[in-house]
């Protein structure tokens, strides 16, 4: 049974916009979301982009005024949309082993859980370059700031290194192919930023 939704992105987007106010979340957001449709599209599951890529829209619904709450506040947030509850549990799969224990046990739940830091973290790699984008940034690059733990102190290595060892990818492999990610759809995420 494929991963479906009846949700539309202006209903996500409103109740996105309705909790989360400060563009660092806004935009994180978006990245994530495109990523995820990204990874949908490119692993095989094309007719559940929308799910995915609602996921990854959704994904912090709680987290800029329920920091404490993280991923245990999202459920009640997410009734408001009548969020169908396949896409409660792979929301909150997102912080296991932080706030939650719910495991991430699909695919698409580990990517998201994969890539969620990760973005974060060539996020903040691009904006440390003159270009300020992925479209120049090389794997080499990424591995670097991977590997300077005093870089985006917050974007935890731990978090994605379990993300790859969960989907049976090599470090390497999930930090090229989120930088893939991020890279195709830079120009998607800037024009969708721009309509918050």
């Amino acid at each position: 049974m494929p991963m479906q939704t009846h949700i539309s992105r202006q209903e996500a987007l409103a109740l996105l916009k309705k909790y989360n106010q400060g563009p660092f979340h806004l935009v994180h957001a978006v990245t994530v979301e495109a990523v995820m449709r990204y990874f949908a599209n490119s692993l095989g599951y094309a007719q559940e982009a929308d799910f995915w890529a609602l996921c990854g829209l959704l994904h912090d619904v709680d987290f800029e005024q329920y920091p404490q709450e993280h991923c245990k506040k999202a459920p009640q947030l997410l009734a408001e949309i009548n969020a169908e509850p396949e896409l409660v549990r792979a929301i909150c799969s997102h912080g296991y082993g932080i706030c939650l224990d719910i495991k991430p046990e699909h695919e698409m739940e580990k990517i998201l859980f994969a890539t969620d830091e990760l973005t974060g973290l060539i996020g903040a790699a691009a904006r440390m370059r003159p270009s300020k984008s992925t479209q120049d940034m090389e794997l080499s690059s990424l591995k670097k700031k991977f590997k300077d733990k005093k870089f985006a102190a917050g974007c935890s290595r731990d978090i994605i290194r379990q993300g790859a060892e969960m989907l049976g990818w090599e470090l390497d492999k999930l930090l090229d192919e989120t930088l893939k990610a991020m890279r195709e759809t830079e120009n998607t995420v800037t024009q969708e930023v721009a309509q918050l």
